[in-house]
């Protein structure tokens, strides 16, 4: 049975009823995808660098390259990484925020018949060795930047190769001034040793006079470990297969195809990578999404420049921005906001967080773009719901299934539970992984023998097949025999003129076992306890309001943007 079969037979015997979200798909949207148009992730970019060669692949700070050229230079070190004498599926490291070394080095890594490992370049040395150390990587791609971190624990890992790169490294003249700022002007480059590791450039060329064997490459190949953020213990590698990931591609470009069709015809289809691409959402919707369709990916390196970010945008014609509630909310609050051009947006997607409806209605205001929002896990792929692109308003839930996904709530049995009550959502569909690298018995905790992917996440489904998340299992709060969601007390303070962010934890109560903590970063100083009190006392119920009220400059979060409340509690 072919994958394209076996995808279709998931989705065989059985009725409409089942998936009452079809009735709720946007005309155009198909009910399924084929899984199988390509055999492997390879197949799929050396088509695109044959069929868009010419065209601009990547853009970073100022300077295009072109599909021919990433084709180039991939092959050029991919054969360099042959070289080195790796055997197929052998593992190798990618530690790099969004410049073109990193899509040149994973085109190079699957090409050669390795697999990617994606490493948060923000990791200390503690959690870079656990990740080298469990996916068992013997060479890794890694920008000086974060070169002390590896120096620091390499001698505990399996790693015996690095390629170094260097922000400047393919940008030409201008390239040894940027490598002089980063450097010497903004000290980004902290002291290191490496000894035997070779320059991205060097590699390159040393590539370039090899010879490259293409891998041959089948659906069920293992493509990535895309470690999950150890927010539920400790980070565990969720095993990506080839499969796993053309399917959620071609999942996304199903969905954003009604909005994206509305793109003119000379116009190339353009795309904000501000999400770092080591995290499976940009590496799905941004890059090979990107690939898939002949698109542009614009690069940006740290999303937390907002000057330099909106500087970026300012130059160019962008159609799909994928994102997370914080960034969206901190450019709405930069006063640089309206030097870019956002009329040409088509799709703006929300995910990793939930998005909050005050920073949804005004980036509508201010954009004319809705922000759809989605849902989905590294285990995932990682998309398995999003709210139609057609939508005009914010809804406050994570959409429909995407095609070839089902959907449904659990309870702790794993019986359904019904229709409009809170359960475990649990995902099947071809972007489901095939578990947890070498970790036999985290997989079993999630997965059902019938192949359903528990989520952790608690959620409900309305009768026409919208699904809203409630929240994490472990982040809901009892208080006194009731469920309170962070995710809806944090909505409605988030709605409070002088509210800039908020967060919302449970903390130990004598009185009631728990009780909720809320803390807050202002946006207007003015803005009082009372105030704060008053405005949750008119919209929450009694056992839903803060019982402890906190102000702070910042708030914990994740590379991606996401707030850490496992910090929160943990420092209550």
């Amino acid at each position: 049975m072919t994958e394209t079969t076996l995808a279709h037979a998931s989705l065989a015997g059985t009725t409409a009823a089942d998936r009452p979200w079809l009735k709720s798909y946007p005309p155009g949207v198909p009910a399924t995808i084929d899984p199988g148009a390509y055999r492997s992730l390879v197949e799929l970019m050396e088509q695109s660098f044959q069929r868009y060669a010419d065209r601009a692949a990547y853009s970073f700070l100022g300077k295009d390259f072109s599909y021919a050229y990433t084709e180039r230079q991939s092959t050029a070190l991919a054969a360099y990484l042959q070289g080195l004498g790796l055997a197929r599926g052998d593992r190798v490291a990618v530690m790099m925020p969004n410049v073109p070394q990193y899509p040149i080095a994973v085109a190079a890594i699957l090409r050669a018949g390795f697999v990617v490992v994606n490493v948060n370049p923000l990791y200390t040395p503690r959690e870079l060795e656990h990740q080298l150390k469990d996916s068992g990587a013997k060479a890794i791609v890694i920008i000086e930047n974060f070169a002390a971190t590896l120096a620091a624990c390499i001698h505990n890992t399996p790693v015996k190769h690095v390629v170094l790169a260097a922000m400047g490294d393919l940008l030409g003249l201008k390239g040894a001034v940027v490598n002089l700022v980063v450097r010497r002007v903004k000290k980004l480059v902290p002291a290191f040793h490496l000894p035997g590791a070779v320059r991205f450039n060097e590699a390159l060329a040393r590539g370039a006079r090899g010879s490259f064997k293409r891998a041959e490459l089948g659906p069920d190949d293992v493509a990535l470990l895309q470690y999950t953020g150890g927010t539920t213990g400790v980070s565990k590698g969720a095993v990506l297969l080839h499969r796993n990931v053309m399917a959620n591609m071609l999942q996304s470009e199903a969905w954003n195809d009604p909005a994206m069709q509305r793109i003119p015809a000379h116009e190339q289809p353009t795309s904000v990578c501000a999400l770092p691409l080591y995290h499976i959402f940009a590496f799905t919707v941004n890059m090979m999404l990107g690939m898939r369709t002949g698109g542009k990916t614009i690069l940006i390196p740290n999303p937390r420049d907002l000057p330099a970010v909106l500087k970026e945008l300012s130059q160019h014609t962008f159609h799909s921005f994928p994102a997370v509630n914080t960034l969206f909310n901190a450019l709405l609050n930069h006063p640089d906001f309206d030097t870019v051009n956002w009329k040409n947006l088509k799709v703006s997607v929300g995910g990793g967080m939930a998005v909050q409806g005050a920073v949804a209605k005004r980036w509508l205001e201010r954009t004319g773009c809705p922000i759809c929002e989605g849902y989905g896990l590294s285990e995932t792929s990682p998309s398995a719901s999003c709210n139609p692109v057609t939508a005009q308003e914010y809804s406050g839930n994570i959409g429909l299934p995407l095609p070839s996904t089902d959907m449904k709530c659990i309870d702790d049995d794993g019986r359904e539970v019904p229709l409009g009550q809170p359960g475990e959502i649990a995902i099947k569909g071809p972007q489901v992984m095939a578990g947890y690298w070498q970790r036999p018995d985290e997989t079993a905790k999630v997965m059902t023998e019938d192949g359903w992917f528990k989520s952790g996440d608690v959620g409900v489904m309305d009768e026409r097949g919208y699904f809203r998340i409630v929240d994490r299992k472990k982040d809901m709060i009892l208080i006194s025999g009731f469920n309170v969601y962070p995710n809806e007390v944090e909505d409605v303070v988030a709605q409070l003129e002088g509210v800039m962010e908020c967060a919302v934890v449970g903390v130990p109560d004598a009185h009631s076992g728990e009780a909720v903590k809320l803390v807050i970063v202002k946006k207007d100083p003015a803005l009082s306890e009372a105030q704060v009190r008053e405005f949750c006392k008119s919209r929450l119920t009694g056992y839903k309001q803060p019982k402890v009220i906190e102000f702070r400059e910042e708030l914990p979060k994740t590379p991606v943007g996401k707030i850490l409340r496992r910090e929160l509690r943990d420092k209550a």
